[in-house]
């Protein structure tokens, strides 16, 4: 019997090759490399006039606004927002 490369059936064959996995292909850590993505996506929501806001609310306000927010096929930051701006608005009036 021929060994295949492309032949994966018989694992006996195939326990001295090594496989390579995911290409390294930036010199910093993952660790690292999650915090300088962080920092860009501050910087490019600044850029973009948004502010982060945090605030915790009960998990039953969580679950209904999770569930309009699918209903609307929004995420629940646009749904949150759109409820505040519409707030703002008649409180203006």
């Amino acid at each position: 019997m021929a060994k295949e490369v492309s032949d994966l059936t018989t694992i006996d064959l195939f326990s001295d090759e090594k496989r390579p996995g995911r290409p390294k292909t930036n010199p910093h850590s993952r660790s690292v490399q999650i915090k300088i993505n962080k920092r860009n996506q501050v910087k490019r929501d600044k850029n973009n006039g948004l502010k982060r806001i945090e605030f915790k609310v009960h998990h039953s306000l969580f679950e209904q606004l999770e569930q309009l927010a699918k209903t609307q096929q929004v995420s629940r930051s646009e749904l949150i927002e759109a409820l505040l701006i519409e707030s703002l608005a008649a409180q203006d009036k």
